[in-house]
């Protein structure tokens, strides 16, 4: 299936230049070893090695990559790469809250036009969200949520769950969730118990980084969250696990083995669920 080139020139005439093809990169029953549910591996960090990243996620048993865009050129990378890497990239297209602002509205519902025109490609809408850390202005954050009701129509549409950021904005980002019936995964969710439970009566799931390994906010939503509702992710090059070291997908391994530890369970019966978990969320 041809990726729209008109579109992209139309939009950006840079951003053509990234893609070759855009191909259906839909889940697969293979997918059911170690999963990376949230990656960025178009920013510039792996630009030197990115074969060899992916070959060592291989290596370490990583059976799916869930590659998340950022931005409009981030959009046409991740394409190329998850194209070139059919085997173990899967795409979820969407803006991240902070580089949706520097767009116009115009520019926005053509991005949104263009995921909801090609989401039979894609298997989630990600990364997008709501973020109040970055963003204090209130009238900025109130267009972050108009933004976010836009791709929430979107995910609704065309059917696909949603990967939620929601950097000091939980509560805000779950309210604005329930006027829905899309699923969503909230990545590195940092909320309150009490927000944790109303997330999963609703049939939300989260998504730990790697970073678990030394980051208590994340090992308490493990020991919180029941099994059922969990995602592991690297969030990679960020949220590593080693302090100072470049994250990769490979290292999603250690957010499988610190779950295990924490519930007293074997990383191979977490592995296990966590893929339950896929299948029911992306496999429909």
């Amino acid at each position: 299936m041809g990726f729209c080139l008109a579109f992209l020139f139309a939009m950006k005439p840079q951003y053509a230049s990234l893609i070759k093809r855009f191909i259906s990169i839909r889940p697969k029953k293979t997918d059911m070893g170690f999963i990376d549910v949230h990656c960025h591996l178009d920013l510039r960090q792996f630009d030197a090695d990115m074969d060899n990243v992916i070959e060592r996620a291989r290596k370490a048993g990583v059976s799916a990559i869930v590659q998340n865009s950022l931005n409009p050129a981030s959009i046409a990378k991740s394409i190329a790469i998850s194209d070139k890497n059919s085997d173990i990239v899967r795409l979820a297209l969407g803006l991240y809250p902070v580089d949706a602002l520097k767009l116009s509205d115009e520019e926005i519902d053509k991005w949104v036009e263009f995921i909801k025109k090609h989401s039979e490609h894609i298997i989630a809408i990600g990364e997008v969200g709501l973020d109040y850390h970055w963003v204090k202005d209130k009238k900025e954050q109130e267009r972050q949520r108009k933004i976010f009701e836009k791709f929430i129509a979107l995910a609704e549409h065309s059917k696909k769950p949603l990967i939620v950021h929601s950097r000091e904005s939980e509560h805000d980002a779950f309210d604005m969730l329930q006027s829905s019936d899309t699923k969503a995964i909230f990545h590195c969710f940092n909320g309150s118990l009490d927000l944790t439970k109303k997330c999963e009566e609703s049939g939300y799931f989260f998504s730990i980084p790697a970073s678990i390994t030394f980051i208590k906010a994340f090992q308490d939503l493990a020991r919180q969250a029941d099994l059922n509702h969990l995602f592991c992710e690297t969030d990679a090059p960020y949220m590593s696990p080693f302090r100072g070291k470049r994250n990769e997908p490979a290292f999603v391994v250690e957010s499988y083995k610190k779950i295990a530890a924490i519930k007293k369970k074997s990383i191979e019966e977490i592995s296990e669920e966590i893929s339950q978990n896929y299948g029911k969320l992306f496999m429909k």
